[in-house]
């Protein structure tokens, strides 16, 4: 998020207005500041809040920012869920997965940098969490080329091991992004890396996305 790091900030109507506020807080501040840089006072002093307030609800800065990365990947399954259902056609939900997360990661860059670089390193905690939602994009990328599979837009492949190196492909094009600001805008790797990934599964790069294809 350059400028406003909690623009485009969704709530979560059931989580106490405090607990939001922070949150809303700790964006900021993780996204100004680093992960390393940021002090638990200056959470409190940006939400308007208290130490009680703070600790009522999060037991240090690690499980702040651990709460915002759980959020973080909400909104973005989220929206890449939407993305996906007005689409036709497994492979193209899967089109449509693809430039949702690519969108994300460019409108929130200061953020993702903390989650994808300067989070690196924070132990045993921050590992599990990052494992655990990177399961749950593999996952859903599995799912719609099962369903791509059984539509016949594409030949039985391990889609389970094809999910996760799409994963990883996206995960290191974002991660060059961030270090280096090429390709400026981020979006402009995308038909290549469309491409790319498409051919991994014996599909054809040719397709429009969108195009065609039986109804999912």
């Amino acid at each position: 998020m350059e400028g406003t790091p909690a623009a485009g900030w969704v709530e979560a109507p059931h989580e106490p207005a405090t607990k939001r506020r922070i949150l809303r807080a700790a964006a900021d501040v993780f996204a100004d500041k680093g992960y390393y840089a940021a002090a638990v006072d200056d959470i409190v002093r940006a939400s308007d809040t208290s130490k009680g307030s703070f600790y009522h609800f999060f037991p240090n800065k690690q499980g702040v920012f651990l709460s915002l990365v759980d959020h973080m990947y909400a909104v973005l399954l989220g929206r890449v869920e939407a993305a996906i259902e007005r689409e036709r056609g497994a492979l193209n939900k899967v089109d449509a997965a693809l430039r949702a997360v690519v969108a994300e990661f460019s409108r929130h860059r200061r953020l993702s940098r903390i989650l994808l670089i300067e989070a690196k390193g924070l132990g045993h905690a921050f590992n599990d969490k990052l494992f655990q939602l990177h399961s749950g994009f593999a996952g859903l990328i599995r799912r719609y080329l099962d369903r791509a599979v059984a539509e016949g837009s594409i030949a039985p492949v391990d889609t389970e091991l094809a999910a996760y190196a799409w994963l990883g492909a996206i995960n290191e094009v974002v991660i060059r992004w961030l270090h280096t600001g090429q390709p400026d805008p981020l979006e402009r790797a995308l038909p290549e890396l469309r491409a790319m990934l498409l051919r991994s599964i014996g599909a054809s790069p040719e397709r429009e996305p969108g195009e065609g294809g039986p109804s999912a």
